[in-house]
């Protein structure tokens, strides 16, 4: 069970109508996941509200990289929203659903594609040891070049954040959502 309560439109300050109608407005366009945390201090989360319709919906990377960016993030953390939000979006972005599977397995997944695998070592491989070694650094740069090795990992720090947040506050899937398949 949540630790913070759902809030209802009538019930926010003046404030938080605001940063609701700011979410509603944007690429959104609905409420769920970490953004009833947000009401608890609008200004950070109009300030993560945008930071996160940059890293969804804006970056250099194709969506089907950075939602695959995302469930790393997600797998390691264990973070249960976040997985079944985007595991699908990943899929239906078009990555192989063998490698959402091994990634919800703690497996390393099989890559043919060089731009999923360089997406995959670079997020891994700083989630596990906290840095980032030479040599990925010059693989993912060779791909990407600065710019979307930046984005990526700002996609990675943003759903870093949001997973550590939903999990102190224990922000899980509502008991009334539709079950969904394991790998699916």
């Amino acid at each position: 069970m949540s630790r913070i309560d759902v809030l209802e439109y009538e019930e926010m300050t003046p404030a938080q109508q605001a940063l609701h109608d700011e979410i509603l407005s944007g690429p959104r366009n609905r409420i769920g996941g970490p953004m009833n945390g947000w009401f608890r201090s609008p200004e950070l989360g109009s300030l993560y509200q945008k930071v996160g319709a940059f890293c969804r919906y804006h970056t250099t990377l194709e969506p089907k990289l950075s939602e695959l960016a995302i469930i790393i993030v997600a797998r390691h953390w264990d973070q249960p929203v976040e997985w079944r939000a985007h595991q699908p979006l990943a899929i239906e972005a078009g990555l192989d659903p063998k490698i959402a599977a091994a990634i919800e397995n703690h497996e390393v997944p099989l890559f043919s594609d060089d731009r999923e695998k360089a997406v995959y070592s670079v997020v891994h491989e700083v989630l596990e040891t906290k840095k980032l070694s030479q040599a990925t650094y010059d693989k993912a740069l060779a791909i990407f070049g600065e710019k979307t090795l930046f984005e990526l990992t700002g996609i990675a720090g943003y759903y870093l954040s949001i997973a550590l947040q939903m999990n102190c506050f224990a922000v899980d899937i509502p008991e009334d959502a539709e079950p969904r398949l394991k790998g699916t």
